[in-house]
């Protein structure tokens, strides 16, 4: 299409700007060196290697034959759903989806993107949910998904999974990307600040070619749905279907362009990289120099102005912001150290009933993706979803407060993945030697450890984000209402860069990066008194570094196998390593009174590449509930042959970056 050619263009003028002030701000950054936020608990590495989410039989509704189908989801370790069906796979990324679970939200939904002035929200649906537990997967441009289940207890379970794939796959930036991701965001601000767009945005979600397909249909849609819907012809029901299906169409050719168009973009600035780079340790100390000469002369003709906005707009308000941010959040870690310490009594009382290193083995197997455990997690997340920006939606710019909860949860669930993963190293080091006695007051002593290591990190990586959440609000209204009077301005500093730096020095990021430091104080401030009134469990920095564990940091950071080791469970051989046959399924079969539902299928899955996987999986199908099939609106328990060659697919798995959704968070001393 035009439109997308245009658009990516454009963007991608921004792109190669930001690209040489993001390598330039990496190398330096190298080069002088820099510390990362202090925290005390450990990271693990592929924590979810060798292990599935959740699997299972439920009900889909498929549009073709106007009639709902058993089918067998997978959710594997990219966060994917996985759906098999007669001779494929098809697979959902759920980056810009919502997961609704009312037929009633959904129908507001779709008759708001129709935009049709004759549509009742009372009208009848174009489809019917044969149970009373539907789970709808929508988004405002791609193709919808439908899907019920028997039981509320089932459909909460697929929720909060499908939440969680929500919520993994719009998280789609690498942070290891130190370059290309900053480079990218930046890129994407700048591209809709010249279009008029200052706050947040929703739809910044999943990966590149994903975030810029929504660019583009940001613009496209509603310009297609003027041009399209008027001449719709039929009953509300199939102008809706109607208008899907051609939405869905768009949306799939401009991710296709936008996915090639960015791949030819990103592999360019690559090629160009080495040559940049050698530039940059050549010529860094000149650079610097110059930078620091425009920076004084842009902020002494900026700053007045800038100190007048923060004094009279900007001040009076950052303390009710970060109220409003401090309350949720802290909330929803204080439920992590909960449902933590729960789980570690738990093990603690298991191992006073039987001290064997074996079941000890079986308990430490149990706890150890509890982070990853949507079902468990789900109590922490609701607290953040209590996060209410109102008056700020407008003020601010702020579209709504999602970017800032889904971010909070990921926090949450990292932090649980750190205190389990420290409890279990701490637990595995102090093994040998130890009689049952000692083993139950060694599991306490640890349990207390981590317990106090988590209030501390909890309080450092809190106080981290609201300082970068505060910035996401305050700095985006502070360039829109200094856009006017200082933009004019700046064009006039480029003759002050010598050409073989104009790469590397912007004057727009020198603006930027003035209106950054002049908030940074007063925002650090606010955080800095709520820690010294410990208000919401808040610790003081040098609390912090005064009840610091250097020693922590020796221990190892790859996940142990506990079954292996204690359990006796022996792993195969395949090409002289040992694997599991089957993958861990974090989420267990949903249960009533201690009896499997006759329905469920939620069971562990064969791994890739084992030679029964489909025969298994075909075993799992076969309990799905059967329905006698009366009209299109019934259920159908026709389940249609797995290939033989059909198993999950491997699919890669990309991490989002929040300090980078405006890079100039990240510039923000810590």
């Amino acid at each position: 299409m035009a439109r997308t050619s245009a658009v990516m263009a454009e963007f991608g003028r921004f792109y190669e700007q930001q690209y040489a002030v993001a390598l330039f701000n990496s190398v330096r950054y190298e080069i002088e060196g820099g510390g990362n936020t202090q925290t005390q608990l450990l990271h693990r590495k592929e924590p979810l290697k060798n292990k599935s989410i959740f699997s299972g039989g439920l009900f889909q509704y498929l549009e073709e034959s106007k009639k709902w189908r058993s089918r067998f989801l997978y959710v594997g370790d990219s966060y994917n759903i996985s759906l098999y069906e007669s001779k494929a796979v098809r697979v959902i990324n759920c980056a810009g989806y919502r997961a609704l679970t009312s037929m009633e939200e959904y129908l507001g939904l779709l008759n708001n993107s129709l935009g049709d002035t004759k549509a009742k929200s009372a009208s009848a649906p174009f489809l019917k949910c044969p149970t009373q537990f539907p789970i709808i997967l929508w988004h405002p441009y791609a193709r919808h998904h439908y899907f019920c289940v028997m039981t509320e207890k089932e459909q909460k379970k697929w929720h909060a999974v499908f939440q969680d794939c929500v919520r993994h796959s719009n998280n789609g930036l690498s942070e290891e990307c130190k370059v290309a991701t900053p480079a990218f965001t930046d890129a994407l601000r700048l591209y809709r600040q010249a279009k008029g767009h200052y706050g947040t945005w929703d739809m910044m979600c999943g990966n590149q070619a994903q975030i810029l397909a929504n660019l583009v249909m940001e613009t496209l849609h509603p310009e297609l749905k003027n041009l399209i819907v008027p001449r719709l012809k039929g009953k509300l029901q199939q102008r809706q279907k109607d208008w899907m299906l051609i939405s869905d169409a768009v949306y799939r050719q401009v991710l296709s362009q936008t996915k090639t168009q960015h791949e030819a973009l990103a592999q360019v600035c690559e090629m160009e990289r080495p040559r940049l780079d050698s530039a940059l340790r050549t010529d860094m100390d000149q650079i610097i120099t110059s930078k620091e000469h425009v920076s004084g002369k842009i902020r002494a003709l900026v700053s007045p102005r800038i100190e007048q906005l923060v004094r009279s707009k900007v001040q009076p308000y950052i303390h009710s912001i970060l109220e409003a941010l401090m309350e949720p959040t802290s909330r929803g870690f204080s439920e992590v150290r909960d449902i933590l310490f729960r789980e570690l009594v738990e093990v603690s009382k298991n191992t006073m009933n039987d001290s064997s290193k074996e079941k000890l083995g079986e308990h430490m197997d149990k706890i150890s993706m509890l982070a990853f455990h949507p079902v468990k997690m789900q109590n922490c997340y609701e607290k953040m979803e209590a996060l209410n920006l109102e008056g700020l939606q407008q003020r601010c710019d702020v579209s709504s407060p999602s970017v800032f909860i889904q971010r909070a949860q990921i926090l949450m669930r990292q932090q649980m993945d750190n205190a389990v993963h420290t409890f279990e190293q701490l637990v595995h080091q102090s093994l040998d030697g130890h009689s049952g006695e000692d083993l139950c007051k060694t599991i306490q002593r640890c349990q207390d450890r981590v317990l106090k290591k988590y209030d501390y990190d909890s309080s450092t990586v809190r106080k981290k984000f609201f300082r970068e959440a505060l910035l996401q609000i305050i700095i985006p209204y502070m360039l829109k209402q200094l856009s006017t009077s200082c933009s004019p301005d700046l064009p006039k500093f480029k003759e002050l860069i010598f050409e073989d730096f104009s790469r590397f020095i912007l004057v727009e990021s020198i603006f930027e990066e003035a209106v950054l430091q002049s908030v940074s104080k007063d925002i650090m401030m606010a955080v800095k008194e709520a820690a010294v009134q410990r208000r919401h469990n808040l610790y003081r920095d040098s609390m912090v570094l005064t009840n610091s564990d250097p020693n922590l940091h020796l221990l190892g950071e790859d996940t142990i196998d506990w079954a292996g080791q204690f359990g006796g469970v022996k792993g195969e051989t395949q090409g002289g390593e040992v694997t599991n046959r089957k993958r861990k399924q974090i989420v267990s079969m949903i249960q009533l009174d201690g009896v499997p539902l006759p329905y469920e299928s939620c069971q562990e899955v064969p791994g890739p590449g084992s030679p029964e996987s489909v025969t298994e999986i075909r075993d799992l199908i076969n309990p799905v509930l059967e329905v006698v099939e009366k009209d299109s609106s019934q259920l159908t328990n026709r389940m249609l042959p797995l290939e033989e060659d059909s198993h999950p697919p491997p699919v890669s798995v990309c991490y989002g970056g929040w300090k980078h959704h405006y890079s100039f968070a990240a510039r923000a001393k810590d």
